[in-house]
């Protein structure tokens, strides 16, 4: 599974002369939340626009770095083009509340995993209750429902279904994953 914290900050090398052509700096996603593709930090050298890359054009999602096909696959947007993000846009991914249709927290979004294959639904949310609890009791995985239609990602909150909180398990975290994540 791809972790998409993980891809933050990673190297944007393009394929065809190895060059770098930026860091990824955050992902957005269409109106149905499927992954569209990778904003890059830019610099100061685009204040109204940033470079993205469409996911499609994303070769590989290393350990170390992200390969793209060529320079040509960068492009400026417009910050308001992108309306959903995992941690910049208007519409927040990151630190969503998850709920279920009964009306239960099962905590705050910290990350989202992807199938590597797919590559665009998000298949996982990696659920947190705060730094003190992440330290005391550790994060927690909510595998995505298996239908599409069972979940709500709205604008201020994360629907799931009923008995949702059945489906979590405790996940793995470091205290630098702690500390970078938050």
């Amino acid at each position: 599974m791809l972790r998409l914290q993980h891809l933050i900050g990673l190297p944007v090398i393009e394929m065809n002369a190895g060059k770098l052509v930026g860091h990824v700096k955050d992902a957005w996603f269409d109106e149905h939340w499927q992954l569209g593709g990778i904003i890059l930090d830019a610099g100061r050298r685009f204040l109204t626009a940033m470079k993205s890359v469409i996911w499609n054009e994303v070769m590989v999602c290393g350990e170390d770095a992200v390969i793209i096909m060529n320079e040509a696959s960068v492009r400026k947007t417009k910050q308001a083009e992108i309306q959903r993000s995992f941690h910049t846009g208007s519409i927040r991914l990151k630190d969503l509340p998850v709920i279920t249709v009964d009306g239960e927290q099962l905590g705050r979004v910290s990350d989202v995993y992807f199938d590597e294959i797919q590559g665009t639904q998000i298949v996982g949310y990696e659920l947190t209750d705060g730094f003190i609890a992440d330290i005391m009791e550790g994060r927690k995985w909510l595998p995505a429902p298996r239908q599409a239609d069972d979940v709500m990602l709205g604008e201020n909150v994360i629907i799931v279904p009923a008995g949702s909180e059945a489906f979590l398990s405790p996940v793995a975290v470091s205290e630098s994953d702690i500390g970078r994540n938050e």
